[in-house]
């Protein structure tokens, strides 16, 4: 364990936020087998660091944060900061049984009833765009900020491919010291891991290169939002694509376009899970290239789900690449539990009686079709309506979620939206 002089188990919460406990390196076998200590409401902590008043769980309960070997990484030694090992837990009972209320279980939970239904699997990747605070001026997309991000975005990127997250690309962006960062696609618990690591391990790397990075939604009122796209595809046993279908209409299959059905069907809800904070909504409004309505539409990066292109340059096979994208999803929210809500929203769709959605040619126009929540109290209120989307998840943790954004509503109320969004990009 050169270089590291203690660990961290950590977990993610509802705000979104990576918490735990910390101990010495020479504890780690300890740790690994017995985990650290945890209580219930730590999950009514939000975005601003105190625990939501309406907490479900009180003073009582006591849990333990298991670590899984699988989700280490090493944040090397850099300066004067020591390097510090990184594990991710599920949060369970002291005897090492499941919560009813882990993210991270509620999203085992979810891909195996999936499986269990379906015999598929779903492969994901989380696309993250964020801003890099401390730059100087720069064009968008420009080689000049690409440059003048570095040596941090080349140290990202070895980070990362260290780490074992494999990202594929790193971009200058459109919006003000604006960048993305994309990792390979990977079996959906994997894909969500990673996920909440590059976050922390973007942020962590920030500092220590005399910068800031913030994943917040929007940096200002008329800003250029940043979000994180989820892509999905559905796999058999023999990792044969189950989403394509050159036959049907914008090539998606039968059982594709069931899945998308679920997620159009419960759009309102699931906001409340994927975009839950309380600036989340003012980014997700048509014409900002972010989610102008509740549609599938092949190509159109205003679409709720948008169908990607599959290049076929160099004889590439289109159904090996074919995928949903999700896109009214951002950092605010946990990638656990953003992907076990889409899942459980595909699953209902398959499993259910649900009309097939139009599926919108690149260039139709596309008026009139539903439009999202226009704020999180209303997200908020389609999750409290919405009965299908009310089962998938323990009661417990569907009131702290509530308890949790109304919350968060309240720090802000009474602010501009230009206060509101700033006190959101200092927490994220």
């Amino acid at each position: 364990m050169t270089g590291v002089s203690d660990i961290f188990v950590a977990t993610c919460d509802l705000a979104g936020q990576v918490r735990g406990r910390g101990a010495p390196a020479t504890a780690e076998p300890g740790v690994l087998a017995s985990g650290t200590g945890w209580v219930p409401a730590n999950l009514a902590l939000t975005a601003f660091g105190d625990i939501a008043p309406d907490d479900v769980f009180g003073s009582t309960g006591d849990l333990r944060l298991l670590p899984d070997p699988s989700t280490r990484v090493d944040i090397p030694a850099d300066g004067e900061r020591p390097g510090l090992r990184l594990y991710l837990a599920d949060q369970t009972l002291p005897d090492g049984t499941g919560w009813a209320c882990c993210p991270r279980g509620a999203l085992r939970s979810a891909l195996a009833d999936l499986r269990e239904a379906t015999g598929l699997r779903v492969v994901a990747s989380f696309e993250h765009e964020f801003v890099l605070r401390g730059l100087p001026p720069s064009a968008p997309f420009s080689l000049r900020r690409h440059r003048d991000a570095d040596p941090f975005g080349a140290d990202l990127l070895r980070l990362l491919a260290d780490c074992g997250l494999e990202p594929e690309t790193w971009l200058p962006e459109y919006g003000e010291h604006q960048f993305e960062i994309t990792l390979a696609p990977a079996d959906a618990l994997v894909a969500a891991d990673r996920a909440v690591l590059a976050r922390e391990l973007v942020r962590d790397l920030a500092l220590r290169r005399g910068l800031s990075a913030s994943f917040a939604p929007l940096h200002h009122p008329d800003g250029t939002g940043s979000g994180v796209h989820v892509h999905l595809s559905l796999v058999d046993d023999q990792d044969a694509p189950a989403l394509f279908d050159p036959s049907r209409p914008g090539r998606l299959s039968e059982i594709g376009c069931r899945f998308g059905a679920g997620v159009l069907r419960h759009a309102g809800a699931l906001t409340a899970w994927t975009a839950p904070s309380p600036v989340s909504f003012l980014r997700l409004t048509p014409h900002r290239w972010s989610v102008g309505g509740v549609f599938l539409g092949e190509h159109n990066r205003e679409a709720l789900l948008r169908i990607c292109p599959t290049p076929t340059v160099a004889g590439a096979d289109p159904a090996g690449q074919y995928n949903l994208e999700y896109r009214a999803s951002d950092a605010t929210a946990n990638p656990w539990l953003t992907l076990a809500a889409l899942v459980r929203a595909g699953l209902a769709g398959i499993t259910g009686d649900y009309p097939d959605p139009v599926v919108w040619p690149e260039r139709a126009s596309v008026a009139g079709v539903p439009a999202l929540p226009a704020s999180l109290d209303e997200a908020l209120g389609a999750l409290t309506e919405d009965a299908v989307v009310g089962s998938w998840f323990d009661e417990r943790l569907i009131a702290t979620q509530l308890a949790v954004k109304r919350h968060e509503l309240a720090h802000l109320a009474g602010l501009t939206s230009a206060e509101r969004i700033r006190r959101v990009a200092d927490a994220y």
